[in-house]
């Protein structure tokens, strides 16, 4: 009796000064506990003995009924547990578990959601005509403001326009930053450092909501999810201003390089074109979405190669509708016939349109939230500087003048 006793109180260590008044298993009680408990606890104990192996490591713990018995609870440590696949010809019937995806579908209609995006290039690239194309509809800001006067802009100057874009019940609300006045100088030393700024201020306004006490339900998403940089159709090379901002921006967003205006170029002047923009994009280290790093599976990998492969995309933008055998289609037309946008032999308009839309998009915001904004969050956090106090409390003033944005909102 003494040594059951004993092996018991191995299986569950008591404190001591707990001993008297609950009791240990395998032993009386000092409140009179009957010895038909004392049997059934003996009995439990011994049968939990037996079935543990050695390389089990177990934890257990004595939990009172109502009616004063002592149970033993027997629970796997977490390194221990094994993972079983269950498959649809394992299940004895319909469980349901795939009607997540329609409450998720359902959720995500109801409450729609943010996409940002940046276009950069100098003026005359058709940044504008070629966002509306891409949305087919006026969403830039040149389309969109009243009385636009086009006009060179003497210092880089960030304004964004709002859009709450509605298709078949799903809302998305769509925010473009048009960058005027960047490459457009004799002299454009630095002409970056105001993009950059306002990419990273809408990383710290974010981490600021984050870092609230009380913070809201769902935090307003000003992060630039993507940014279109347009090169020029010059056929060379890329310039030194092109791969000074891929180099500086490409560690903070994710840049998509276009060739705008691609009609100007002949189908080898512009197969030449994009392989020497490969090249130097290689040589001078730049990563353009999508990177290799973040393919997360063979399917997706051989699906981002094909887009790697095409990378720079040589575009055409037009928002005026022309008549071709019958039909009405996008295009630009010339004395010798009408360049389709939608027409791959034409352009790799629908191959952006694809890439931003239809089967990256969530991809892209991703990214900026798992890859960027969480390269910005820690490198924040880190600063001697970063007191909780000055992060939750505190006003900080943001820089760059982005109170000149012009910030507009409709409903489309």
């Amino acid at each position: 009796m003494r040594q059951e006793s004993a092996s018991a109180d191995t299986l569950i260590p008591m404190e001591e000064s707990d001993t008297n008044k609950t009791g240990v298993v395998g032993t009386e009680r000092e409140d009179g506990g009957t010895g038909g408990e004392q049997t059934a606890n003996m009995n439990t104990a011994n049968s939990l003995k037996e079935d543990k192996t050695p390389s089990e490591k177990e934890t257990r713990r004595e939990q009172e009924t109502e009616e004063g018995q002592t149970q033993v609870e027997v629970c796997r440590s977490v390194p221990d547990l094994q993972l079983s696949i269950i498959r649809d010809s394992d299940l004895f019937g319909y469980v349901g578990i795939e009607a997540v995806l329609e409450q998720m579908k359902l959720k995500t209609i109801k409450a729609g959601f943010e996409f940002n995006i940046m276009v950069v290039g100098q003026s005359g690239l058709g940044k504008s005509t070629l966002v509306n194309t891409l949305f087919k509809s006026k969403v830039s800001r040149k389309s969109c403001t009243a009385n636009y006067e086009e006009k060179i802009s003497k210092t880089v100057k960030l304004h964004s326009v709002t859009h709450l874009i509605e298709e078949k019940g799903v809302k998305m609300k769509l925010t473009v930053i048009d960058t005027p006045g960047f490459g457009d100088q004799i002299n454009n030393k630095n002409c970056w450092e105001p993009i950059t700024t306002y990419i990273n201020e809408q990383y710290e306004k974010y981490l600021r909501e984050e870092l609230h006490v009380n913070r809201k339900k769902r935090i307003p998403d000003t992060r630039v999810h993507c940014c279109i940089y347009f090169l020029p159709p010059t056929g060379h090379r890329l310039r030194p201003i092109d791969v000074e901002f891929m180099r500086r921006l490409g560690t903070i967003v994710s840049i998509v390089p276009v060739i705008a205006k691609a009609d100007t170029l002949t189908i080898e002047e512009r197969l030449e074109f994009k392989e020497r923009i490969r090249q130097d994009l290689a040589s001078n280290g730049i990563h353009v979405y999508p990177q290799k790093e973040y393919d997360e599976d063979p399917e997706e990998f051989i699906l981002n190669e094909r887009i790697r492969g095409n990378i720079p995309f040589a575009v055409v933008g037009t928002d005026k509708e022309h008549n071709v055998n019958g039909n009405n289609v996008l295009g630009r037309k010339t004395k010798w016939g009408i360049v389709e946008v939608e027409n791959v032999a034409h352009c790799e308009f629908v191959n952006l349109r694809d890439l931003l839309i239809r089967s990256h998009l969530q991809d892209l915001k991703d990214v900026t939230n798992n890859v960027h904004y969480e390269t910005y969050r820690v490198q924040r956090l880190n600063e001697s500087n970063m007191t909780f106090s000055e992060l939750g409390f505190s006003t900080w003033p943001l820089e760059n003048g982005t109170g000149a944005r012009c910030d507009s909102d409709s409903h489309l």
